[in-house]
């Protein structure tokens, strides 16, 4: 019980600016506007000044055990296999619904929640791990369920649909501020005084800033619609997901920072990412939006169950 309240108290200010997020723009009736202008300052800006400032001094950080990749998308894996069964069992959908409804068990929230909470819960240490998978999520996510809604309707995957993932998570500024960060520290690299201050001061804005923007996002979608599903969804987020990425870590006898990170990055709620897959391929949308809402909320109090179980 006490890893637990101390869990609590370390990421209870986080999620509390996410509920200030929401009520700003619920009670203060703050537009639209603001909030996609924030979103896009964090994700081009002072999201990828954190990572590039962070790895540009690789060379200082304790090395990585890759094997964390493993651990993490062979969980991915087994849930979305799982989340499809459920899918077309209980839920009675399609192939494209059984592909959104899977990913919504798996598609965490790693940058606008995991990153801060990664932070404060456990340390400067355990970025490298984070932004190890950061690299990888959406090209293979996105890859995953691609394939899988392709497959169900045509009944093969094209080329130039990966093709297509591949080039827009390359040019994705938080992946291309942690590759270009990483080459200019293993380089030997060394930011001037001039350049790291105002990173440092960019990335320091990046964590509260990021909370304020998932809030106002937040405020958008309700939780009346497909809330059964939802709940399904949601259940598999925060409890199947990194259930399934804990057994493989302990299986693998990853170390302790590496599992760590790849359980606290699984047991994150539903990602943004999972909503705007839901609205291309024109399925699912009620579900995944109530799932996004319900798991953020449950998830200040499971996180950091998560947390105090790993201790």
């Amino acid at each position: 019980m006490s890893d637990f309240l101390q869990q609590l108290e370390l990421v209870a200010p986080l999620f509390a600016l996410v509920l200030v997020g929401t009520l700003l723009t619920r009670v203060g009736r703050w537009t639209g506007t603001v909030s996609a202008a924030l979103s896009k300052f964090v994700f081009a800006v002072a999201m990828p000044a954190l990572l590039f400032r962070l790895m540009s001094g690789l060379v200082a950080l304790p090395p990585v055990d890759a094997r964390l990749l493993i651990a993490y998308f062979g969980g991915c894996l087994l849930v979305f296999v799982v989340g499809r069964v459920v899918g077309r069992v209980a839920f009675r959908l399609d192939g494209v619904g059984q592909s959104v409804f899977a990913m919504g068990g798996i598609f965490s929230n790693n940058v606008l929640l995991g990153v801060p909470l990664a932070r404060v819960a456990l340390g400067e240490a355990v970025m490298p791990s984070v932004a190890l998978v950061l690299i990888f999520n959406t090209l293979l996510l996105w890859t995953l369920v691609t394939v899988s809604v392709e497959w169900a309707r045509h009944g093969e995957f094209s080329l130039k649909g990966f093709g297509k993932t591949a080039r827009s998570v390359l040019t994705n500024p938080i992946v291309a501020s942690i590759l270009a960060g990483s080459i200019f520290g293993l380089a030997g690299g060394q930011l001037p005084a001039v350049v790291d201050a105002p990173l440092r001061l960019l990335g320091d804005a990046a964590a509260p800033l990021a909370l304020l923007v998932l809030g106002m996002g937040l405020a958008e979608y309700g939780v009346r619609q497909g809330w059964r599903e939802g709940a399904a969804i949601t259940s598999l987020k925060l409890i199947g997901q990194p259930a399934a990425v804990w057994l493989l870590a302990w299986m693998l006898q990853l170390p302790r920072l590496e599992t760590q990170a790849v359980v606290l990055l699984a047991a994150l709620p539903v990602g943004v990412n999972v909503y705007l897959m839901a609205r291309e391929f024109q399925s699912s949308e009620g579900a995944v939006a109530t799932s996004m809402v319900m798991s953020t909320a449950l998830a200040a109090i499971t996180t950091p169950v998560a947390l105090a179980m790993l201790r």
